[in-house]
């Protein structure tokens, strides 16, 4: 959290930005924030999404999470990374299993 900010970004985010070898993120703080508010608002955009895709098509929650990751890869918004992190905190929004682990 920088001085003045409110966001909280948790470690595993902010892990994103930060290459093999390094201990400080290639990023600013501004930058990693902003980043973070957007990935942190998709998930949440996505849990009633979710939860309309598994009721409606009868599938899996592994089912809907590959669903969601494929749509995500799929995107220019976020990276590799953030996509994959996007997936994970969806995941654990609906309390469901950890897709990547």
């Amino acid at each position: 959290m920088r001085d003045g900010s409110q966001i909280l970004v948790p470690r595993s985010f902010t892990a994103l930005f930060i290459p093999g070898g390094r201990l400080r993120p290639t990023e600013t703080a501004a930058f990693i924030e902003q980043r973070y508010e957007l990935c942190e608002d998709f998930a949440q955009m996505l849990v009633d999404k979710a939860k309309a895709r598994q009721w409606e098509l009868g599938i899996t929650e592994a089912d809907v999470l590959e669903r969601m990751a494929q749509g995500l890869s799929a995107s220019e918004v976020f990276s590799a990374a953030e996509a994959q992190w996007v997936l994970r905190r969806l995941a654990e929004l609906l309390g469901w299993s950890d897709p990547v682990a």
